[in-house]
């Protein structure tokens, strides 16, 4: 019976428990059938212009600045012209621009339906990425900073005329 007490004033000093409101759920929206199929649909061109492949290849491994040397000897060249002057260039951005320029032709070819011997590099252009920076030991207790650079590449190829 002494038990029964306690309970009730433990109870009686506890303040009552707020009840808290029901999470309201939100129900999943269904897209509208006409709505979607609208949004999916190409975009149709004009009879005059050309498509655009783009492809891009980003935190690579090579200073911005020596890259910018190989890409400024490719840009506006055929893509048939341009990959064998990169796969024998000594340079070794071109070998990286060389590769991405072959993914954008297969891109062109599987996406597009366009042949990749006809063509054009209409835009290459690379920027700077992240810095990785690192240490070495220098003499007399000391370090030097030693930036590794990364670039983002960006091709666009388009079909000559």
């Amino acid at each position: 019976m002494a038990d029964d007490k306690n309970t009730e004033k433990d109870q009686a000093k506890k303040p009552a428990a707020k009840k808290k409101p029901a999470a309201k759920k939100q129900a999943a929206k269904k897209p509208a059938a006409k709505k979607s199929a609208a949004k999916k649909a190409p975009a149709k061109r004009e009879a005059g212009e050309r498509p655009v492949v783009n492809a891009s290849a980003r935190f690579v491994r090579v200073a911005p600045r020596k890259a910018r040397l190989v890409a400024d000897q490719v840009r506006g060249l055929p893509l048939e012209d341009a990959l064998p002057l990169l796969r024998f260039s000594t340079r070794g951005a071109a070998q990286n621009i060389r590769k991405l320029l072959e993914s954008a032709a297969a891109n062109a070819e599987t996406n597009h339906d366009l042949i990749a011997d006809d063509l054009l590099i209409k835009d290459i252009h690379v920027d700077e990425g992240p810095t990785l920076r690192r240490y070495r030991p220098r003499a007399l207790g000391r370090a030097t900073r030693i930036n590794k650079r990364t670039s983002h590449i960006a091709v666009a190829l388009t079909p000559e005329d």
